[in-house]
């Protein structure tokens, strides 16, 4: 898995898209089936972009355990200054940087939605805690915090027998316990709007990734989704690329994808039952569908027992250049 940095204008055949709000989209690529869609270290292991200074949006879960420094994170618009020890939460699509930061330490978790397979619903708890994203931590909440990420450090950077299903443990008792911390009292001062974030075409793309996160509407078409949210579908288009740097279609596929997933590595349903769940009626086409997405077959998927994923590790996900 590496990493990649897209910068607006640029040409989609090129392998980045164009009109995407005018901010820089950072996506995790995964070019080996058994690369882990997962990784943890500092600052300085994980790369540049996870201190960047400027407006950026990922395609991908952070995590932020901040244990030093000073200066500021800014999520949203919304500007928290840095007191650690601090818990934050980067849902995708959510526009983030790092305003005059000094000395900044702690720790980085990055992951795909693909990582969450075998609990499902920490990716809506994950979206939950990203709309109050900046968690102070008092003592006893920084030390249960502070174990939790070392032990997620240690499975990662050994890799014995079993570490991806001990990570995916750890992470899921992380995002439960962040759930359940009040939210902070107060936002610090708003800060300055950023190119391409306005408040309603957030506010619309967070109603559709949480519609299209429920397997009952996965056979929806796009229409059918604006329809159900009372906005024309060009309205949505809009709103949903400007907010989250993708199109609404590109969400849906994404989210059929990864139902799919799930319900080929922990159910026994055949993949003609897994195709009619996910809104195709063709199994063959679903399984055409399924490997343009992912590069293997549902059938290749599941006798990987779900979890192709199993070892390879990744030392850094650091931008490599202006431009990807």
């Amino acid at each position: 898995m590496r990493g990649t940095t897209v910068m607006p204008g640029t040409n989609k055949r090129n392998g980045s898209e164009a009109g995407s709000g005018g901010l820089p989209i950072h996506r995790l690529e995964v070019p080996m089936p058994n690369t882990l869609p997962f990784a943890i270290g500092t600052f300085d292991t994980i790369g540049p972009m996870s201190r960047a200074s400027f407006p950026h949006r990922h395609t991908f879960h952070e995590i932020v355990y901040v244990t030093g420094g000073t200066g500021s994170h800014v999520v949203d618009m919304n500007r928290f200054t840095l007191r650690p020890p601090h818990l934050c939460f980067i849902a995708p699509g959510q526009v983030h940087y790092w305003d005059g930061v000094r000395g900044l330490e702690g720790c980085v978790i990055v992951f795909t939605d693909d990582f969450l397979l075998e609990h499902p619903t920490d990716r809506s708890l994950l979206r939950r805690l990203g709309r109050r994203p900046w968690l102070e931590l008092p003592d006893r909440e920084a030390a249960w915090a502070a174990r939790l990420v070392s032990e997620m450090d240690h499975e990662y950077r050994t890799g014995a027998e079993g570490f991806g299903g001990v990570l995916r443990a750890l992470l899921h008792i992380l995002v439960v316990r962040a759930a359940r911390l009040p939210a902070p009292g107060r936002l610090l001062r708003k800060a300055a709007q950023v190119p391409g974030s306005v408040a309603r075409p957030a506010s619309m793309a967070t109603r559709f990734v949480a519609l299209v996160s429920t397997p009952q509407t996965l056979s929806w078409s796009v229409r059918e989704c604006a329809g159900h949210l009372g906005v024309s579908v060009s309205y949505l288009n809009e709103a949903v690329k400007s907010a989250m740097g993708r199109t609404p279609g590109e969400l849906l596929r994404e989210a059929r994808v990864h139902e799919a997933k799930r319900l080929l590595a922990c159910t026994e349903l055949t993949v003609r039952q897994i195709a009619d769940r996910v809104g195709f009626n063709d199994p063959a086409y679903f399984c055409r569908f399924f490997r343009r997405e992912t590069g293997t077959t549902p059938g290749d998927f599941r006798r990987g027992g779900g979890d192709i994923h199993h070892d390879h590790r990744i030392a850094s996900i650091a931008h490599p250049g202006p431009a990807a």
